[in-house]
């Protein structure tokens, strides 16, 4: 029998679903339906910031063509919304009047921005409507109204310290526009950066044309534009930063209200377990921004203390190209499905901020400060060594480096302005390879001698690691007639998650076509 498949959400993750169940669909082997609120297809919404700036267009960002997918037998429904799922019956009450019903159900609802409680804002977070001057950057529409200011070259009012907000604001900034980033505590990726770090990529971020403003705490929106939208942004102090468009970046939250609403255990995410299955509910599960793997059973080590959502597009297709399969088995009615080995847990993402004159990498726990004992002692016992902290710095040519290793393997890492060196220790992290005794070694990396050499890299290297496609892949790819990012992307995925590796891309393509024309 055709098993019905029915996917909520129609994002990137969402796409990616559905791309690696097309081979079971043609084969009749399941019935699928996908079913997006907004009325596109999917696109990728990572790089919706660059669409606003002007550097990309919405055609490039598409991932998926809904003719495409009805003409492979996918029953494609955009701009319609779940109103509920009645799981008793195992169908979804959509808000077209329709009722589909299904033997699978996927939950890929992603997340939504993070609208902060603010006077002159409206905070409900299921359906806030945001003044005219006043955008959270999210889909097309968004992107849309910063154009329009960034063409202007109006002032932009970027509230958030993230690396999303930090992204628009060094390419507003870029582009010509005014921008000044606003965020509480000392300096921005407060979540994720030490507080050297910090400081460095402070001044890198105005040495780029954006100002900062930090130890800032908002409280309210004034409204008096011509237009009666947006005009500034007032400040616990009594002060206010004026500006002509507010780009909210405070963060996103899990969709979870379609699955708690028909029951379903929610924590930060929807709660699944390592097959991705819903607890308690075989027939239901979630991937992406809206999952949270943390199985049921109180006795799993991982799960003990194992985070929420990651909020990066690369674990949701991992989690997409995982599930497609498992349940592909499960329509064939095959025995191996319940022998396919559980989704492998990720590994601590990485933070890649690039810009032109700017470079950072930031990863694992880097808190820890050279000098803090007690920190770098706990949880030495038994053998098991203490943390280890190597730091260098140089503000005044916005450089610096932290190392934090434990037996010479890395469980943090912070580089800013040093590109060669942030490039070697993401991949050394990311192996789990030991560094050399001489961390000094590394930092020599981004020194003049070392410049010639930079690009000796070891091709089988990843170089995007949201698709995780190596260096001799995309090689390969243009060896065999891919010429630009784009096509390079369309043959192997690479640079279609957040773009940091898209520089790489190209200077792939250019090592290539140089040593033809020699």
């Amino acid at each position: 029998m055709t098993e019905r498949i029915v996917v909520v959400g129609f994002g990137p993750v969402a796409a990616r679903l559905v791309d690696e169940l097309l081979p079971a669909v043609r084969n009749g082997l399941a019935r699928l339906t996908v079913i997006g609120e907004e009325a596109e297809a999917a696109y990728n919404r990572v790089l919706v910031a660059d669409l606003g700036v002007g550097r990309t267009t919405a055609s490039a960002l598409a991932l998926s063509d809904a003719a495409a997918l009805i003409a492979d037998g996918v029953d494609v429904r955009l701009g319609v919304r779940v109103r509920r799922v009645d799981r008793a019956r195992q169908q979804l009450i959509l808000s077209d009047g329709t009722s589909p019903g299904y033997d699978r159900l996927v939950f890929a609802t992603g997340s939504r921005p993070v609208i902060p409680n603010l006077t002159g804002l409206n905070p409900d977070p299921a359906a806030p409507v945001l003044p005219a001057g006043v955008t959270a950057l999210r889909d097309l529409r968004d992107a849309a109204v910063l154009q329009t200011a960034v063409a202007g070259g109006k002032r932009v009012v970027v509230l958030g310290g993230g690396v999303l907000g930090l992204e628009t604001a060094l390419a507003a900034a870029e582009e010509g526009a005014t921008v000044t980033v606003v965020h509480n505590g000392p300096h921005p990726l407060g979540r994720n950066i030490d507080r050297g770090g910090g400081a460095v990529l402070a001044a890198s971020l105005r040495n780029c044309g954006v100002r900062v403003a930090g130890n800032a705490r908002s409280t309210g929106v004034e409204h008096k534009a011509p237009d009666g939208g947006f005009s500034a942004l007032l400040l616990d102090d009594g002060s206010a930063i004026d500006g002509d468009l507010l780009v909210l970046s405070c963060g996103v939250r899990p969709r979870t209200e379609l699955a708690e609403g028909c029951g379903l255990s929610t924590a930060a995410g929807i709660l699944v377990d390592h097959k991705l299955r819903a607890h308690h509910e075989p027939h239901i599960f979630a991937i992406g921004d809206c999952a949270e793997v943390r199985c049921p059973d109180p006795d799993c080590v991982e799960c003990r203390t194992a985070r929420g959502p990651s909020g990066l597009v690369g674990p949701g297709w991992r989690q997409a190209e995982w599930l497609a399969e498992y349940l592909t088995l499960l329509a064939a009615g095959s025995p191996e499905a319940e022998l396919l080995p559980a989704l492998p847990a990720e590994l601590p993402g990485v933070i890649v901020l690039k810009a032109r004159g700017m470079n950072m990498a930031v990863a694992g726990d880097v808190a820890a400060e050279p000098w803090d004992e007690e920190v770098l002692s706990a949880g030495a016992a038994d053998g098991r060594p203490r943390l280890q902290i190597a730091q260098w710095a140089d503000p005044e040519h916005g450089r610096y480096v932290k190392m934090t290793t434990r037996a010479g393997v890395l469980e943090g890492l912070v580089a800013v302005g040093m590109p060669r060196s942030a490039a070697e220790l993401v991949q050394l992290f990311e192996r789990g390879a030991e560094l050399p005794a001489d961390r000094s070694l590394l930092l020599r990396l981004d020194g003049p001698d070392q410049a010639a050499a930079s690009g000796a890299a070891d091709p089988g290297r990843t170089v995007c690691r949201c698709a995780g496609v190596s260096g001799t892949a995309i090689a390969s790819a243009v060896s065999g007639g891919c010429g630009t990012v784009a096509e390079v992307s369309g043959a192997t995925r690479a640079g279609t998650g957040c773009g940091g590796c898209h520089d790489d891309i190209k200077g792939i393509i250019e090592k290539h076509f140089q040593g033809a024309a020699a």
